[in-house]
């Protein structure tokens, strides 16, 4: 199977665009499931959600989905993994409700962490019954050398999935809109290493705001993707634009692409659209 998705669920511009215009804000996620089968879940880099938002996103959700969220930055960017047992613990926890709904749990490192002891340390504490997934950005770990090997390496051997972040697009050529400016300003420029070192790959896809431009950066992904697939490994790509605006769009096209590779992939349900109104349907 191969699960594609957005960093968030909702967004201010999909109402009435690509969603039902009748849809209340609280419908986001169960609309979104129709469209894409897995999120990102960048909220909980920021604030662990409380019981009763877990219970929610249980319930809006059908059970194939599956929520990729991140560590929160206190355990990644202010303890950089040391001193946080309690914490994570805390966290996994909080979110345990989800139950088969929990995708690879992502490791987002700041890009000044380039200790790879303490990394691994960290990797053989983790609890057993979650999968994982590590998100480095310091360029020593993208050289090929001393770092990045024993880093893959180390990752292989534990069955921990190496997150690929790919901003190639966004670094391309001129930026023209204030959300490619804002993008090439902020994201990392890494170079791309296309490994599997655990059963869900996972590529972060930065695109543009030009569809057409954005589906030609991704093709050289497609066949990557297949081989994935073809050899029983099942991952996750997230399409981001600069903006978000077409993100959902993009991901279901981006996944029809690979499905005219690999005949055998799973289609995606039936999306809720801007023209329809919205009903009940079932989780």
């Amino acid at each position: 199977m191969l699960r594609v998705g957005a960093p968030m669920w909702a967004h201010k511009d999909w109402k009435g665009l690509h969603f039902p215009g009748d849809m209340a804000t609280s419908d986001s996620l169960s609309v979104y499931a129709t469209w894409c089968t897995a999120v990102e879940g960048n909220t909980t880099f920021y604030a662990t959600p409380s019981a009763e938002t877990i219970t929610k996103w249980r319930d809006q959700s059908p059970e194939s989905f599956r929520f990729c969220f991140k560590l929160p930055r206190l355990i990644t960017h202010d303890r950089r993994l040391r001193d946080c047992d309690a914490e994570l613990a805390s966290f996994l926890r909080a979110i345990d409700p989800l139950g088969p709904r929990l995708g690879p749990l992502q490791i987002q490192l700041p890009a000044s962490f380039d200790d790879a002891a303490v990394l691994i340390q960290f990797l053989d504490r983790l609890p057993l019954g979650y999968e994982w997934a590590v998100e480095v950005r310091h360029n020593s770990f993208f050289d090929g050398g001393a770092a990045e090997r024993p880093l893959n390496d180390s990752l292989a051997e534990r069955g921990i999935n190496r997150v690929i972040f790919d901003s190639r697009p966004v670094f391309s050529g001129p930026c023209e809109t204030e959300g490619e400016i804002d993008a090439f300003k902020s994201k990392p420029l890494l170079r791309v290493r296309p490994v599997a070192t655990g059963r869900h790959p996972i590529v972060r896809f930065i695109g543009l705001t030009d569809e057409a431009a954005t589906e030609q950066w991704w093709q050289q992904w497609l066949p990557k993707l297949a081989d994935w697939l073809e050899a029983g490994l099942e991952p996750y790509f997230f399409v981001h634009t600069p903006d978000n605006k077409s993100s959902p769009v993009l991901n279901r096209r981006l996944h029809e692409a690979v499905q005219a590779r690999v005949a055998s992939l799973t289609p995606l349900p039936e999306p809720l659209t801007a023209g329809e109104q919205l009903g009940l349907w079932p989780n």
